[in-house]
């Protein structure tokens, strides 16, 4: 057994443990937009494969017998060419995915579709918006520069923004609720803005923002194609010591 672990949450980083611990052979990736990802008890490779075609040939070639996709759950692309590159080179592949956030009382959430309805559902000034989104889909909001925008990076940017309101802080998280909340009224935040990737080290400006009463725009997960999908680390682990077969997951195993 040669495993590729797909990384770059806080859940890959508990399985690359468990997996260390097991004594298996693994090899974890990162994408690479990370300038200082976290280190791992696993040998480590960082950057792309040059789509479908050039992640076939990394598996062929380094004999890769079963790939974990452990990527965030916005990494549309790098999960629909794990399907794709899996199912021509014959490698069983599973998904260890964090369930979606779900609203509770009290809060104030606007579920959308996609990048461009969130914009479009902003007003068009005056706003102070926690954009919380990453970095790599700032740029859409420059259609509403009349906004403020407030952004919580991992890396200082290295490129002037493409947003011309802006505050940006540097920080790592997990986040915890009272600081998430006195971060939102030091900006005056009016809106969040959020892609919905669940998990417990991002979730504290929801829940901050149900206290203070600020409305939430929450955007969908991308599809992707049909794979095998487990919640945890612990059924991970347990798909690899029963054989790691090709089937896919049922709507149990799927929590859905």
């Amino acid at each position: 057994m040669r495993i590729l672990l797909l990384g770059g949450t806080s859940e890959a980083s508990r399985l690359a443990v468990a997996v260390a611990d097991a004594g298996l052979d693994a090899v974890f990736s990162y994408a690479g937009r990370t300038a200082q990802p976290v280190s791992q008890p696993l040998a480590l490779r960082v950057g792309g494969f040059g789509g479908v075609e050039g992640l076939v040939a990394y598996l062929r070639n380094e004999r890769i017998t079963h790939v974990i996709d452990a990527t965030h759950p916005f990494a549309a692309q790098m999960s629909s060419n794990a399907v794709r590159a899996c199912g021509h080179a014959g490698v069983a592949l599973c998904a260890l995915e964090r369930p979606a956030w779900q609203a509770d009382t009290g809060d104030r959430w606007t579920h959308l579709a996609t990048l461009e309805e969130a914009v479009a559902a902003l007003p068009d000034r005056g706003a102070r918006v926690f954009l919380a989104i990453g970095k790599q889909n700032l740029s859409a909001f420059a259609a509403k520069p009349e906004n403020h925008y407030l952004l919580r990076l991992i890396d200082p940017p290295e490129a002037p923004l493409p947003l011309p309101n802006t505050s940006v802080e540097i920080a790592r998280g997990p986040f915890d609720v009272m600081g998430d909340r006195l971060l939102m009224q030091a900006h005056g935040i009016t809106h969040v803005v959020s892609k919905n990737a669940g998990g417990s080290g991002a979730e504290a400006k929801l829940r901050a923002a149900r206290e203070l009463g600020v409305p939430v725009i929450m955007i969908a997960r991308p599809k992707v194609p049909e794979r095998r999908v487990l919640a945890s680390v612990e059924q991970v682990m347990g798909w690899l010591r029963g054989g790691a077969d090709h089937e896919v997951a049922s709507p149990a195993e799927r929590g859905v």
